[in-house]
């Protein structure tokens, strides 16, 4: 029996933000260059607690599927952000206009409608709950914060993720320490060695990329702050307690590692347990060696390309470069340390065969533990025009990218998350 394939409309926007679907396209999407009917193994029903955007100054695109030809609209393009646990495969299809502002920074999937519901293309990579509030109502973590800080109110720590991080700026993470559960973020520095063309927490003067959507912090917290969150969330969070240095609210954490180390001794000698996790651009070896002696027991290494060319442009890395990025991880290994690289996949460049035999062939030579896949958070256009003279070919497409990484690396976990060690 043949299978019915999905084939969803296109969907825009008009300038106040109705968003409504045109029975007489379909869809059509975004990867890298390339613009094409969405395949139908990527095509998912659009997650709980995602959002919609409308694309200013860019007019969806459509295929009209008696002609075939590819029709620009008088209708702003639509975009889908996932909810956490979700790696888009495509981005939304849109001709811009002249005057077209730069996107917030943002991951942009596309979107498209069919049998009355959304659909968007990407792929569910994990299957843990620790981002998912629906069932959680919005009074519920409001009075929990404010119970934080009037509990503690000389911790600068907590008052920073309790009411900046959790109350104004809605970060899972720190919604999470305020109801007890799963991951504690732990934000300790405002340095940082790399200046990423995507920072969610500052841009460089004439950057040309959107304003950071959070401010970073402005001070650093001290061991004793940093303890005394870690034994709040341990009493709360009894089963698998996780704690993460290395927040989009603040630097580099690896410029405090002689601060984290105090902090996660003290912990430890107290009889904290629990994961403790760096997420870390990992351009310091002798600070994760460091780490890894005081106690930690996973390091996360961000990047978006295992080429060394392709990661510095992102990067723009100061003091540093790639080479002490695969130092770091395998030092980490020698010690012990369970690593993680994260993966921030941009569909059509990441997914391609280039890219993909550097990133197999460092979680191979480096014997990494786990891959995270998430979003980049940029314009996909702004990305584009980095890696402009850089020849990567067709991509394979998000499904069948996982397929080949199981295959080929069938030891390594792949995942969204930060797991729980035991």
């Amino acid at each position: 029996m043949s299978k019915t394939f999905i084939r969803p409309r296109l969907v825009t926007a008009s300038e106040n933000g109705d968003i409504h679907d045109r029975p007489d396209l379909l869809m059509v999407c975004r990867r890298g260059a390339e613009t094409a009917l969405p395949r139908p193994e990527e095509l998912i029903p659009l997650p709980k607690e995602s959002e919609l955007f409308l694309l200013p100054g860019r007019r969806a695109l459509g295929l009209d599927p008696t002609s075939g030809e590819l029709l620009e609209t008088d209708d702003l393009a639509v975009a889908a952000f996932t909810a956490p646990a979700h790696t888009l495969s495509a981005h939304p299809a849109f001709k811009k206009d002249a005057d077209a502002p730069v996107l917030p920074l943002f991951a942009y999937g596309a979107a498209g409608f069919a049998s009355g519901r959304f659909y968007v293309c990407a792929a569910k990579v994990d299957d843990d709950p620790r981002q998912v509030f629906s069932g959680i109502a919005a009074g519920v973590l409001r009075d929990e914060a404010h119970a934080l800080l009037k509990q503690y109110p000389d911790n600068r720590l907590m008052r920073h993720l309790a009411g900046t991080c959790a109350l104004r700026y809605n970060c899972p993470a720190a919604r999470n320490l305020c109801l007890g559960r799963f991951e504690a973020p732990l934000p300790v520095s405002d340095a940082c060695n790399a200046r990423c063309i995507g920072c969610i927490s500052r841009q460089e003067a004439g950057s040309g990329v959107c304003a950071a959507p959070q401010k970073r912090m402005n001070f650093t917290p001290t061991a004793e702050e940093i303890v005394e969150v870690m034994r709040h969330h341990a009493a709360k969070e009894k089963e698998a307690p996780v704690f993460s240095f290395g927040q989009g609210c603040e630097g580099e954490p690896l410029t405090r590692s002689a601060l984290i180390a105090d902090a996660v001794r003290s912990f430890r000698s107290g009889g904290g347990r629990g994961t403790i996790n760096v997420n870390s651009n990992a351009s310091l070896p002798e600070a994760v060696e460091e780490l890894a002696k005081a106690g930690i027991s996973s390091l996360r290494v961000s990047l978006n390309s295992a080429d060394p060319d392709t990661y510095a442009r992102y990067y723009c890395p100061q003091g540093y470069d790639f080479a002490q990025v695969r130092e770091s991880i395998g030092r980490a290994k020698r010690a012990g340390v369970f690593v993680s690289l994260n993966l921030l996949f941009f569909p059509g460049f990441s997914d391609t065969e280039a890219e993909y035999a550097a990133l197999t062939a460092l979680l191979r030579e480096e014997r990494a533990d786990m891959l995270q896949l998430r979003n980049l958070n940029i314009d996909p256009d702004i990305y584009l025009e980095l890696m402009r003279d850089t020849e990567r070919g067709p991509a394979m497409g998000l499904p069948a990218y996982r397929k080949r990484l199981k295959k080929d690396c069938p030891a390594l976990r792949i995942g969204y998350f930060n797991p729980y060690l035991g």
